[in-house]
């Protein structure tokens, strides 16, 4: 019987069946019955969903068995293993030598659309060399898992496209990937990358497109993908057990105000009074603890901006996301080169900003001290300004806020006019904004807003002294008018959240139709209309 040629056997596979990324060891395997066993542990499938990376099919199935964390499992449909051996050892390296590209252009951010689209163009071709009879949509699926596996992080790259995860983390070679599920927190994958050094070359390639190095004198990193993705990285012995990437991903659907109140993040009275001292250039600073929320926050608060306002944002990396429309200006630092040379700092970012004609100015995070005295300053001189800090409840911020290494005087505090506190509670894996605080005139907060574990409500502590007095002689309104423009603002959120508008161009174009013509949108509001969006003029239907 003469034997089937590897590609034809391959091709076969391709049109007849499955495969999954499967993680080269550890997979649970059936076994034959063993009375001594015991009964075996039972699965609860959690969920399961699909999605497109990149226009690669992809399967998730999340359940619970016998273990203290979900196990994630990724499948790829119609790539089987053989298919994935072939493609990885024959025509990976075809692929490379087929494209003809110079290594300024591969690393070279800009060009990177550019350098994928010839990559793609290119594996396509040697896919139709080598498996002639392919259909087109299967060409298609495994040219992206050639490009991914090329360009990319290989399997890696599916769990990148998966809106539901917030990080991908690799601790070393020998355990599977893991991920944290906005829903299920930390999870096992049934991906493990097959050695150390494809550890490394991950990190290290991640490095040079930023044009850093990771390596035994520099066996640290902090970088982002070109998706604007957080990228850490440290090699062993710095990490004892391994080599490992973290990977934070960026939201590629910013939250807005209405997402946060449809999770129940915050309560529509706080949002509302927030969103009034947004609208008269109070100036607010978001804290909280390390993944609760605060940047996520910071970037809803800036969907609450008139579009006749100039705003600027600095960032250690790009995460904010703010409506299309606005008079944005995004900037970010950038670290020294391997020579030392060409560092430009937040404190740099923030002096040159104030160069800009800003109305408003929103700081990624402050961390030291000299930057702190650029943000009060500028809030001292007129400038609204917005940022975030690390700090578990009010007190403790302005305690942060006027200590080292901050150091702060108590006087300068009372240019801040409150203080939003974010909190993520990790048993029940849910983020809740925490506190509310004004800041009184003597640099002291005043929470007027508290969240209560056992009821899962926002429940008022105190009255507003300050923050009344304040709005007051901004607005010219009187306490019972902000009462008022409160409810007021509560009725457009809760019709937003009705409506489903929570798209970020969405919700700012409500908004700043809001501030144009105040009618309109009440009008909308009170019968329960749509909001057509197709024109910025707002013109409810």
């Amino acid at each position: 019987m003469p034997k089937e040629n590897i590609k034809d056997t391959v091709a076969r596979r391709i049109d007849g069946g499955g495969g999954d990324a499967r993680e080269t060891e550890g997979s649970p395997q059936p076994s034959a019955p063993d009375a001594a066993a015991g009964p075996k542990p039972k699965v609860a499938l959690l969920a399961a969903y699909a999605f497109s990376s990149e226009g690669l099919p992809v399967e998730v199935k999340i359940f619970r068995r016998g273990d203290f964390v979900p196990r994630y499992e990724i499948t790829i449909p119609g790539i089987a293993e053989g298919t994935k051996l072939i493609l990885e050892t024959k025509l990976k390296g075809e692929l490379v030598t087929e494209v003809k590209l110079d290594i300024s252009e591969i690393l070279d951010p800009k060009k990177y659309d550019e350098v994928k689209a010839k990559f793609l163009d290119a594996a396509k071709k040697i896919l139709k060399r080598n498996f002639p009879t392919l259909p087109p949509e299967k060409m298609d699926v495994l040219a992206v898992f050639l490009l991914q596996k090329t360009l990319g992080l290989g399997e890696m790259e599916a769990l990148l496209s998966d809106d539901q995860l917030e990080e991908v983390t690799v601790n070393n070679a020998r355990e599977p990937v893991w991920i944290y599920h906005k829903k299920f927190g930390w999870c096992k994958t049934n991906l493990r990358l097959k050695n150390e050094e494809l550890v490394y070359d991950y990190a290290s390639m991640i490095a040079r497109k930023v044009g850093r190095q990771i390596n035994i004198l520099n066996p640290t990193l902090d970088a982002h993908l070109p998706s604007g993705d957080r990228v850490n990285a440290t090699l062993f012995p710095i990490s004892s057990f391994g080599n490992t990437i973290t990977i934070r991903k960026f939201s590629r659907n910013p939250w807005t105000i209405t997402s946060f109140l449809k999770s129940k993040t915050v309560t529509t009275d706080v949002a509302a009074l927030i969103w009034l001292c947004m609208q008269n250039e109070l100036s607010l600073l978001v804290t909280g603890g390390t993944g609760s929320g605060k940047t996520s926050f910071l970037n809803a608060m800036a969907g609450l901006i008139p579009a006749n306002q100039r705003i600027i944002t600095i960032e250690d990396t790009r995460e904010l996301t703010l409506p299309s429309f606005l008079h944005w200006v995004p900037m970010t630092v950038r670290e020294a080169n391997p020579e030392g040379k060409g560092e430009v700092t937040m404190l740099d970012l923030m002096v040159n900003a104030l160069r800009q004609r800003p109305d408003r100015i929103l700081v990624g995070e402050i961390r030291r001290q000299r930057e702190a005295e650029v943000m009060f300053e500028a809030m001292h001189t007129g400038h609204s300004v917005y940022s975030t800090l690390h700090a578990d409840n009010a007190e403790q911020t302005i305690s942060r806020l006027t200590n080292p290494p901050i150091n702060i005087p108590h006087e300068m505090l009372d240019a801040l006019s409150g203080i939003v506190v974010t909190f993520r509670h990790r048993r029940f894996n849910i983020r809740r904004v925490l506190e509310f605080a004004e800041v009184t005139k003597k640099g002291e907060s005043n929470v007027i807003y508290r969240w209560d574990l056992k009821s899962d409500k926002m429940k008022a502590v105190s009255r507003m002294a300050t923050l009344v007095e304040t709005l007051s002689l901004y607005s010219g309104m009187s306490d019972k008018e902000i009462e008022d423009d409160i409810e007021e603002k509560m009725g457009v959120l809760d019709w937003m959240v009705k409506r489903g508008y929570d798209d970020v161009d969405q919700v700012g174009q409500i908004v700043s139709n809001y501030y144009l013509s105040t009618e309109d949108v009440i009008d909308a509001v009170k019968k329960g209309k749509s909001w057509d969006f197709r024109s910025q003029s707002g013109i409810n239907v």
